[in-house]
């Protein structure tokens, strides 16, 4: 037999190798998660817009009762602007950097559903799949699916509003999944499954169990292998019930103590609440992040990189909660054009949101989360308003569409929701 030239053989290996990484790309469902919006443009926001938004950061933390704010707004079309404002405990002297970290609280969800989506992207669950298929046995959730679960249409109630108190008062103790579940079910169901929205994070520690059981594997490995790897988010994790703190530099967390109706006592000092358990949050609230992370995820998010195009549709399938600006698709929080989510848990208030077509993104965190996650998504909503007007360096640049609120609509809810911040000082006579 004639011997094939050796040039020959490790041209055709060649070719082989790179068929192979074609026919792998045609079949996998997705190649990387980088998110798909407009580029960049290089450098920051003129000075007078720079001044409006560290204003508006910097009444937040006065407002709120915080010492810190950790913050990013990103305009492709105009330019950029990371900040950390305060410092990092009361009377303390370290100044607070924007890549420190925090506890994301809520916003852990959207994640969580990235993951059940990709899931489904790999044929392991169907979004429509009863939660009984993966947790057989449970009793009080018979035709609850997936999907409602991610969407808050489970109709399960909510166990945080009754263990809030709890929470502040005994952040370190760790709570079992189950006891959580158990606590929700519990409660006043918001309706039967589907029939209409109710957050419920009891909703989503019961859809934790129910994938993790379908993936035989932790919610750690889950998170790595779906979201934090795929988008290089090095500086997230899903820590243990029993690691009580943030890893590297972090803000200190503090919350106002309630009382027995669960409204805050403001006339008495907060509450250190940095040493905290993430069970109390698990696959409702549980991961830690940072500002640059989050502006990752939440771009990827709002442009459903994460998915095949047919998840990322679903994702985006939304129900009018508050007004028909004001939607929730699956896990997801859309503000007009904005898509994202916000978080509240004792030490810590965090808002993230992006629009898919302009690229125009935010990300904001609080230490003080007394006002609650309204607040910090009216700051998210102002910071949205102040860009939004800043015109395009280059012609033809997409810029955002025009947002249903004003930033003045924002400062009002802003004071509103705050109902510790410091009394203003008497205008002086003339």
């Amino acid at each position: 037999m004639q011997r094939r030239p050796s040039g020959v053989r490790r041209v055709t290996v060649v070719g082989l190798a790179s068929a192979l990484v074609l026919l792998l790309a045609a079949c996998t469902p997705y190649a990387s998660g980088t998110a798909r919006v407009p580029d960049q443009v290089a450098g920051g926001f003129s000075s007078d817009v720079t001044a409006k938004l560290t204003d508006a950061v910097t009444d937040a933390v006065k407002q709120s009762g915080s010492t810190a704010a950790m913050v990013g707004v990103w305009a492709p079309w105009a330019g950029s602007w990371t900040a950390g404002i305060g410092t990092t405990a009361v009377k303390g002297t370290t100044p607070v950097t924007p890549n420190m970290g925090f506890r994301i609280a809520e916003n852990t969800m959207p994640m969580t559903c990235s993951v059940l989506l990709s899931m489904v992207d790999d044929g392991k669950v169907e979004l429509d799949d009863p939660v009984t298929k993966y947790v057989p046995g449970f009793v009080g959730v018979s035709g609850v699916t997936l999907r409602e679960l991610c969407q808050h249409t489970s109709g399960i109630g909510d166990y945080v509003p009754q263990l809030r108190a709890n929470f502040i008062a005994n952040p370190t103790r760790e709570w079992p999944a189950l006891e959580l579940v158990s606590d929700g079910l519990a409660t006043k169901p918001y309706g039967t499954p589907g029939q209409k929205f109710g957050q419920s994070s009891a909703g989503y520690i019961l859809l934790g169990m129910a994938l993790q059981n379908a993936a035989g594997k932790s919610w750690k490995d889950l998170y790595a292998q779906y979201v934090f790897n795929r988008l290089g988010m090095n500086s997230s994790s899903f820590p243990a019930s029993g690691d009580l703190t943030v890893p590297g530099p972090h803000p200190a967390g503090y919350q106002s103590p309630l009382n027995g109706a669960g409204q805050p006592l403001c006339t008495q000092p907060v509450t250190d609440v940095s040493m905290l358990s993430p069970s109390m949050g698990w696959t409702a609230g549980g991961v830690i992040s940072n500002v640059p992370d989050l502006k990752s995820f939440v771009q990827a998010l709002a442009s459903g990189s994460l998915l095949t195009e047919k998840s990322a549709a679903e994702q985006d399938k939304s129900l009018a909660i508050g007004s028909q600006w004001h939607r929730y698709g699956l896990g997801m929080l859309q503000l007009g054009p904005l898509r994202g989510s916000v978080g509240a848990m004792p030490g810590s208030l965090s808002a993230m949101f992006s629009d898919p077509s302009s690229g125009l993104t935010i990300v904001v965190a609080l230490n003080n989360s007394t006002p609650g996650p309204g607040y910090v998504q009216a700051l998210a909503q102002r910071l949205a308003s102040i860009v939004a007007k800043v015109p395009a360096k280059k012609a033809g640049a997409k810029v955002v569409a025009s947002l249903p609120w004003s930033e003045k609509q924002q400062v009002a809810l802003l004071a509103t929701y705050a109902p510790c911040a410091p009394k203003a000082a008497p205008a002086k006579k003339k």
